[in-house]
Parts: structure tokens; C-alpha cells; sequence
């Protein structure tokens, strides 16, 4: 089934606004969800909804916390997220570091305790619509420990993300968004939900197996998944753990702490034009980007794609098309509704819905909206 991505911003910060968020935030976390799934990374979209109203009424994150700040000069900042939704204390946060950087052409921001901050992308396209280059290096200090060392079995290392941006003037910015493991966690449940099998080399199961069933992931005892590249991706893992867990003061990966996520991000923010090369950056960027596009390609009629292009087409085509979600994810998301007592939701909303084959959608206090595959409703 396929939705407008308005009408799930609205739907997400009405669950976040009855979860106990004030309105801003509400529609801030919504939105940012929202935009994952557009760009095409849903393993950070609006599946993680769920879990998030789940952490909300256990303590396990808190809404409407501010940033506090542990100590800053004109350049750095350490600042604690207090537990707040990532999306909140992360923007805070990022825009601290942009205003520095105008002012002194650079800063380091330190974030600690940070609820889920959901697609690090977003960080480094923040800082590039301001025109800024940045980088920015996540862990997860608790329940994100995910991954295994090479060549080890057990779970000792978060994804850690690695986000770089670049901005290109007029053009599209340059986004680079990785992890250094092979798949996001996300993806894996992903992957559950639709029923489908993950890839060739990205998880081991409790003895070390290779496997491609996310069953094994989530297993008692559960597998793992692996780092990119072999030992390149766990020694790069290994130096993000250590960035952005014990110099921002969040903590490494430790099993003491599992019983909540809480992000740590070293964020370091350039603003180009104090480097003396405002005039020439951008042409000397176009150059090379088209330098590199004019490489002949491996198949016929290839392309070769620079870091951030494929989100920003899949944006434009799920802007026009709609953002599908599958069953389970949609009916999870409907329980959190039944269980925030939200009647509403989609009731009072001109939604575009494509269903599955014939089956029935049911929102909480609305009447059941049904159809042929590859119908409309309501458009």
C-alpha cells in the first residue's frame, strides 16, 4: 500500500503529539521519519514509530528535553541531549554547530545522550543547506549493540554510522551516508516484516554460520551482523566507537547500558568560504564530478553515481508516487494509534492509498479502507 508523505507527517506527529511531545516536536520527529522513507532509507522511516511511542512510555527516551550544555568555547561545544528524541536535541545540536561554524569557519560539536537520531544523513544535508561541508561520526552506546568484530562471533560493536556532506552551489549536494557494517539494523526488520531473506554476507547466527535469515538475527541467542570490508570496516567501526562514544562522553558500546538506545555523535562543521577558495570550489567541484561521471562503465548504458544521488531521486519519485509500506509495518503502526486511543488519524485526511491484492486496512476508529490491487482510494 502506498501513502502520501503529508498525510504520514500528519499521522506521525499526531502519535508522537498523544505520545506526550509538544506540537513542534511532534511534527519535527514526524517529519524527519517521514523524510527517511522518501529518500529511500525506511529502515530509518516511519517503521521505527512503533518503537519509539514504546520508549517514550517506558522512560527509555523522554520528549521535549532541551540540549544542556556541558562546556563550549567560540568553537566546540559539549552538549547533553538529556535523553531526548534524537530528532529534537540532534537538530539543536547540528544548528549550534552551524552558527559557530559562521563565525569562527569551523566547529566541533560533542552530543551525548541522544535518543535515536534516525537518518545521520539528515545531519549532513542540514549543515549543507547552510553551506557548510561536515562530518559526522554515531554511536550507540546500549541495546545498539549489533555487530561483530572480524573475526568474532559475539556482539561487541553498534552500527556506527559514518555521514559526510559536501554542498555544491546551485547543484544537489554531495551526501555521503554509510554505516560501517553491512546492513542497518533496520533493514533487518525490514526484511522480517516483508518476509524476505537479507543479503549474501551481511549476518552470522549465534555459532558464527552465515545465514540470510533475519529469524537468526533476532534469535535467543541472536546472531549478528558483520562489518563492511573485513578488518578495514571493524577498525573503522572501532575508531567511531571511539569519537563518538568516549570523546563526546555518551560512552562506547557496553552491555551495562542495554536496556535503552542512546546515541553519541562527534560532529565537525566547515564553513568553505574561510578557506579563501569561495570562487573556485564550487567550479573545481563541477569539474571533478563530471570528470569522475565520464568513466566508462562496467555494463551498457551504465552510470556512475555520485554519493546521495539515488536518495535524491527516489525522493522525487515517492514525492509523485507515494511511500509504500508493507502489512506489518502498517498494522503495527495502527496498534500504536489503538493503543495512544488516537480515533482519528487518517479519518479526517484526503489519503492516497494503494492496497494489496484484496485485503482490508482497518485504522483504529475508522472504517476499513479496501480495494482491488493496484486501486485508488480517496484520490
Amino acid at each position: 500500500m502506498k501513502f502520501q508523505h503529508d498525510h504520514l507527517i500528519s499521522l506521525a506527529a499526531e502519535i508522537f503529539a498523544a505520545a506526550g511531545c509538544q506540537p513542534d516536536e511532534a511534527h519535527r520527529v514526524g517529519r524527519r521519519l517521514v523524510e527517511a522513507n522518501l529518500v529511500g532509507h525506511d529502515s530509518h522511516g516511519v517503521i521505527r514509530i512503533p518503537s519509539y511511542v514504546e520508549w517514550l512510555r517506558n522512560g527509555k527516551v523522554l520528549a521535549n528535553q532541551p540540549i544542556r550544555i556541558v562546556s563550549e568555547n567560540d568553537v566546540i561545544a559539549v552538549v547533553d541531549g538529556q535523553f531526548g528524541l534524537g530528532q529534537s536535541v540532534g537538530e539543536t545540536a547540528i544548528q549550534l554547530g552551524i552558527n559557530k561554524a559562521a563565525q569562527q569557519g569551523v566547529s566541533v560539536i560533542a552530543l551525548r545522550n541522544a535518543g535515536h537520531l534516525g537518518r545521520i544523513g539528515d545531519w549532513a544535508e542540514m549543515a549543507a543547506e547552510a553551506g557548510m561541508i561536515s562530518l559526522h561520526f554515531v554511536n550507540t552506546s546500549g541495546a545498539g549493540m549489533l555487530v561483530a568484530p572480524f573475526g568474532g562471533i559475539d556482539r561487541r560493536l553498534s552500527a556506527n554510522p559514518f555521514t559526510a556532506g559536501v554542498p555544491a552551489g546551485e547543484g544537489k549536494p554531495i551526501i555521503l551516508d554509510m554505516s560501517a557494517c553491512t546492513v542497518a539494523e533496520g533493514k533487518i526488520r525490514l526484511a522480517l516484516n516483508q518476509g524476505k531473506m537479507v543479503s549474501d554476507g551481511c549476518l552470522i547466527d549465534s555459532e558464527g554460520n552465515p545465514t540470510n535469515d533475519p529469524r537468526h538475527f533476532y534469535g535467543d541467542p541472536p546472531g549478528a551482523i558483520l562489518p563492511i570490508s573485513g578488518h578495514k570496516g571493524s577498525g573503522l567501526s572501532l575508531i567511531i566507537e571511539l569519537l563518538a562514544g568516549a570523546l563526546t562522553g555518551s560512552s562506547c558500546t557496553n552491555p551495562e547500558n542495554a536496556w535503552r538506545v542512546a546515541n553519541g555523535m562527534l560532529s565537525i562543521i566547515i564553513d568553505r568560504s574561510f578557506f579563501g577558495s569561495a570562487n573556485e570550489f564550487f567550479p573545481e567541484m563541477e569539474r571533478f564530478v563530471t570528470f569522475v561521471k565520464s568513466s566508462r562503465t562496467v555494463i551498457d548504458n551504465g552510470e556512475i553515481l555520485m554519493p546521495g544521488e539515488l536518495e535524491q531521486r527516489t525522493r522525487a519519485r515517492r514525492l509523485e508516487s507515494g511511500i509504500e509500506l508493507d502489512e506489518i509495518t502498517w498494522k503495527q503502526i495502527c496498534e500504536t494509534c489503538q493503543l495512544l486511543d488516537i480515533k482519528h488519524g487518517f479519518a479526517e485526511a484526503d489519503l492516497t492509498v494503494q492496497t494489496f491484492q484484496d485485503s482490508q486496512i482497518t485504522m483504529p476508529g475508522c472504517e476499513p479502507i479496501s480495494g482491488k490491487s493496484g486501486s485508488r482510494i480517496h484520490e
